[in-house]
């Protein structure tokens, strides 16, 4: 197999400092129901789609974000990565921003050859002289990579997903030929099997150049986390905060047909109880992450169409525990608190069977899953011995963090931090549950306040991100919420990353993943189904890679 057809069928690779976002004017009532005066530019006429999302996101610069509602929110709509996978696959790179690329022999250098008459958004801040290209790229990757780029000191913040997504390994990259170049090569320190699906991630997504010049001339620079400019399928209009983020769809896009909307409303609605109500009486048309206890009414009510229940998003939900607070550096300490935990309970009370126990820090459908790896049996008189052996025979106090309203990975996290709090009860552990508004909550996890902390991720389908983008010493200040660096399991995941053969690749993980159970960094708790509800009304919708939701290409009958 030659190394482009090889790349071309790899798997996908799947927060920060919260920059305050400046609330503006809320829409106009009953502005959801009225024509836009874009109408005419869709020849479907008016089409207005509101998304009923379950949180909002802590900024529009998706580069500085990791988290799903963020990844819908702005990466999804508002920008395009050079590759992307096709909606309704996890397994099929297609172009986006780049035409085709190449693979150099030793897998070291990539060339992508750019698409032609691409537009940047056209808004009241912004209007481009240009279409989009290589200086585009350039500017997008080195911003995230060199401290000293002129826009990142005018407007510092930190970039987490770089090292998740191995982008630190990227040398160089550089505009091939005169300006303007549509040839952008990157040449990377070393092979890395992942690096063309991670391209694919929201985190790669292609920022304007020429906008990011135009804020730094005027001292405006973090205004690229308030106003931003993409090339993607919907314009960003408004945000009122923690209320609604306003769209329109882009007359201009690369890929017209994929736009059929001309309004696209995200009406912020944490409470699951709140969001099926609106989807019932047509307030929305579109959401996530239903109380999974009303999957049945839902699918029995004929305006509606319940899409998922088959897992087949990579989704998982686990608890990291902080081992650089103490106790939680002993492994003892970790196992105990590993074996006491009632999994079934949770899948049970809280997932409502909609889940299956997870124990591997991969998901099943991953290729390189080790199926042979099993729990430690509950066993609460061990638990104590360990405690014991560690010096805490009478147990200790925690802080268990858990996120706020339903994510899709944990439909309750509150509740799942219950039923851990009265496990651990029983072997003297006591735990006090912690929660925060959800950028607050990110921002103090991301500078590792918490001891232990409920956290999932969905939409990772490359073993090396489940691995060495959350649990590995390169991720200590990104996705790794344990904090562990291990030297035996990271010499496993170093080598395995710069390995091209998938046969060789997945003899490596399997070997970490025995290793990752032996020292329990975290608990995995959880591989959940997910489900997304839609109006009848809504027409070409399907699921997308990286837990987000897309609307590209998604229309309304009417």
């Amino acid at each position: 197999m030659d190394m482009l057809h090889f790349f071309l069928k790899l798997e996908a690779a799947a927060l920060t400092t919260t920059v305050a976002l400046a609330a503006t004017v809320g829409i106009e009532a009953g502005a959801l129901n009225r024509s836009s005066s874009l109408d005419t530019a869709f020849p479907e006429g008016g089409r207005t789609l509101v998304y009923c999302s379950e949180g909002a996101p802590a900024g529009f610069d998706i580069a500085q974000r990791g988290s799903s509602t963020d990844y819908t929110a702005v990466g999804g709509t508002i920008f395009n990565p050079l590759v992307q996978f096709k909606r309704g696959s996890s397994t099929t790179l297609e172009p986006a921003l780049a035409e085709r690329w190449d693979i150099s022999p030793d897998g070291r250098v990539y060339t992508f050859i750019l698409r032609h008459g691409v537009k940047f958004h056209t808004t009241p801040w912004f209007t481009p002289s240009r279409e989009f290209n290589a200086e585009d790229v350039v500017f997008t990757f080195k911003r995230m990579l060199d401290p000293n780029v002129p826009f990142r000191k005018a407007y510092p913040t930190g970039f987490p997903d770089v090292e998740s997504f191995g982008f630190d390994n990227i040398g160089k990259v550089e505009a091939v030929g005169p300006a303007p170049s549509y040839t952008v090569r990157f040449t990377l320190k070393a092979p890395s099997a992942p690096f063309l699906s991670s391209l694919a991630v929201p985190t790669a997504s292609i920022y304007s150049a020429e906008y990011a010049d135009q804020l730094l001339k005027a001292s405006k620079a973090p205004e690229i986390n308030q106003k931003p400019i993409g090339t993607g399928p919907f314009i960003f209009e408004k945000y009122v905060k923690d209320a609604t983020i306003t769209f329109k769809g882009n007359p201009d896009y690369w890929k017209p047909e994929e736009v059929q909307l001309s309004k696209l409303v995200f009406a912020i609605t944490p409470d699951a109880k709140v969001r099926v109500q609106k989807i019932k009486k047509n307030e929305c048309q579109v959401m996530i992450a239903p109380p999974l206890e009303s999957i049945a009414e839902l699918k029995a009510n004929p305006q509606l169409q319940v899409v998922g229940g088959k897992n087949k998003d990579f989704t998982m939900s686990f608890l990291r525990y902080n081992v650089k607070h103490p106790p939680l550096g002993d492994v003892r300490v970790r196992r105990a608190l590993d074996m006491v935990i009632d999994k079934k309970a949770i899948i049970d009370s809280v997932y409502f069977g909609h889940a299956q126990a997870a124990v591997a820090p991969l998901p099943p459908l991953q290729w390189a899953y080790d199926k042979s790896l099993k729990d430690a049996p509950r066993d609460f008189k061990k638990a104590r011995t360990l405690l014991a052996q560690a010096g805490y025979p009478k147990g200790f106090s925690i802080a268990l963090w858990a996120p706020p309203g339903a994510r899709p990975y944990n439909p309750n996290a509150r509740l799942t931090a219950e039923f851990i709090q009265a496990d651990w009860k029983k072997i003297g552990v006591h735990a006090k549950i912690v929660s925060y508004e959800w950028a607050e909550f990110l921002k103090r996890a991301w500078r590792g306040e918490h001891d232990a902390v409920l956290m999932g991720a969905s939409g990772v389908n490359d073993p090396d991100i489940w691995l060495g983008g959350f649990i590995s010493c390169r991720s200590m200040h990104s996705g790794n919420f344990s904090q562990w660096c291990y030297k035996p399991f990271d010499d496993l995941i170093q080598q395995a990353v710069h390995t091209l053969n998938r046969k060789k690749r997945t003899a490596l993980y399997l070997k970490a993943q025995k290793i990752f159970k032996d020292q329990q960094p975290y608990t995995a708790l959880a591989y959940p189904i997910s489900y997304t509800v839609l109006n009848k009304n809504v027409t070409g919708f399907k699921t997308y890679m990286f837990g987000t939701t897309v609307f590209y290409g998604v229309g309304l009958k009417q």
